[in-house]
């Protein structure tokens, strides 16, 4: 392998983009359903092979060109069904009443016959990765490393966030100590 990925190239989009559509066929057969046609991306970034978004009516399946160059065969066999199970879940039972990797997810991938996985575990060396830095900010129970976008929304004044556990406001760090 080299040491920087190349992206997929146009043939191997529009491969993927195929096998996109006939899994959708599939579910449309499985769930006895219309779906209706979902624009297919190539562009994700970061250690995330595939993505299904939902913003209100619009859907869209994003995928990653460099993990796809990287492990080609196995995105084609994993990360496509995993995306489309996503998007048929979500037409058939809606957002917000099933959950993502829930019953009805794993059944519809089972349908597919491809494992019901939710994460790979493969080298991602050569794929390029922007990594956020984190900024140190502490509740009344624990220190959190919050990203650089939750940073500066708080910065801003945009947002405020809490502890998950005490429910106390996270405040930064620099400000405690």
């Amino acid at each position: 392998m080299p040491d920087h990925v190349v992206p997929i190239n146009k043939a191997q989009q529009l491969q993927v983009e195929q096998f996109t559509l006939e899994c959708i066929a599939r579910a449309q057969e499985l769930l006895a359903m219309q779906l209706a046609p979902i624009p297919v991306m190539f562009d994700l970034k970061g250690r995330t092979a595939g993505m299904f978004r939902a913003q209100g009516r619009h859907c869209r399946i994003r995928y990653n060109p460099w993990i796809f160059a990287k492990y080609f065969e196995h995105n084609l066999a994993h990360t496509v069904p995993h995306e489309v199970a996503h998007y048929a879940v979500y037409c058939h039972w809606g957002r917000g009443r099933v959950r993502p990797h829930g019953v009805e997810w794993r059944w519809l991938m089972e349908q597919f016959g491809v494992p019901a996985e939710v994460t790979f575990n493969l080298d991602l060396s050569g794929v390029p990765q922007r990594r956020q830095r984190r900024h140190r900010y502490r509740c009344a129970c624990r220190d959190h490393a919050v990203s650089s976008v939750r940073h500066n929304r708080m910065e801003r004044g945009e947002a405020s966030y809490r502890c998950r556990y005490c429910d106390s406001p996270l405040l930064p760090a620099s400000d405690i100590d």
